[in-house]
């Protein structure tokens, strides 16, 4: 227990993630507890006039109660609860955040996208694996949006969010989820990625050996069923995730049924449905890219919110 730990509760399109972190005496965010929850009450985000059904909002409040006794224990000095994509976007967003401040006492937090992507930033500059990176692109794929981040000498030269998120996007262009995603669909979500980002101001301008961080649930995910498969722990596997790598996960979870893929180890049957989306659209972006993958890292948006607190 620590009097100066802060608890981060992150309410996103696809799940729900805590964590209880303190300043270490060399300055360090570190983490005392983690946890994440699939409640993925971002279900209908696509429509023109998106909004949380009554039974998103219950398994987001069900998800918040959870993560805040988990959180209670460590006794956290300031407890911020902040939403993203799906309630940003959401008409009915302000509501939400009402519903969640009578049942649990908190004020939420509703991120701009701007907002977002520089807390993504500046929580990868606490990640010590990173320290020795200068100029880095950073991409979170969540269920609602991708940020897309470009850091010249650590400091943030490019911050943008886009409408690309996985459930998002699934829900668009693949017509059965619990089918085999077909090659029409692929494509479909690639060339659509491809546009968006060509067209939001958004460069690939950093030396052409600035490397591709990904964070966010997708790359993790991709990096755990690797980590599976070849009979090895998350942490005993390398960091980069390929190209090659996403590609080969994409043409084998790609080719299987929701139901098959629900079986796949270290690939959360929450997350089987939209999963081959998300890794058609970093395989898309790291093409458009020219990167040879994405080095994974945990250090996301909770840790941005944490460091700042702090």
């Amino acid at each position: 227990m620590s009097p100066r730990s802060v608890a981060v509760i992150d309410i996103g399109s696809n799940s729900i993630k805590l964590i209880v972190a303190h300043r270490t005496p060399d300055g360090n965010v570190a983490p005392l507890a983690v946890r994440s929850l699939d409640a993925r009450i971002s279900a209908g985000i696509s429509a023109a006039e998106p909004r949380l059904s009554d039974d998103g909002i219950r398994r987001g409040l069900d998800a918040i109660h959870s993560l805040l006794e988990t959180a209670a224990p460590f006794a956290p000095a300031r407890t911020l609860l902040v939403a993203t994509s799906a309630v940003r976007d959401a008409r009915n967003g302000a509501a939400f955040r009402e519903h969640v401040r009578e049942a649990t006492g908190h004020d939420l937090r509703i991120l701009t996208g701007d907002e977002e992507a520089n807390l993504i930033g500046r929580g990868l500059t606490t990640d010590p694996a990173l320290r020795s990176l200068r100029d880095f692109y950073v991409f979170d794929l969540g269920g609602g949006s991708l940020e897309c981040l470009a850091f010249r000498e650590r400091r943030i030269e490019q911050a943008t969010s886009l409408k690309l998120g996985c459930v998002r996007l699934t829900e668009r262009f693949v017509a059965d989820p619990t089918l085999p995603l077909p090659a029409t669909a692929r494509e479909a979500i690639a060339a659509h990625t491809r546009d968006v980002v060509l067209h939001s101001g958004f460069t690939f301008s950093l030396p052409a050996d600035a490397v591709a961080v990904g964070t966010g649930g997708t790359v993790t995910t991709a990096r755990t069923i690797l980590a599976a498969h070849a009979g090895k722990s998350f942490a005993e596997t390398p960091a980069l995730v390929t190209l090659e790598d996403l590609r080969e996960l994409l043409r084998w979870l790609g080719g299987k049924t929701l139901e098959e893929r629900k079986l796949v180890t270290g690939l959360p049957p929450a997350r089987a449905d939209i999963f081959p989306t998300a890794v058609a659209t970093l395989v898309a972006l790291a093409e458009l890219g020219r990167f040879s993958g994405f080095v994974n890292s945990v250090h996301n948006l909770r840790y941005g919110l944490a460091d700042e607190v702090l």
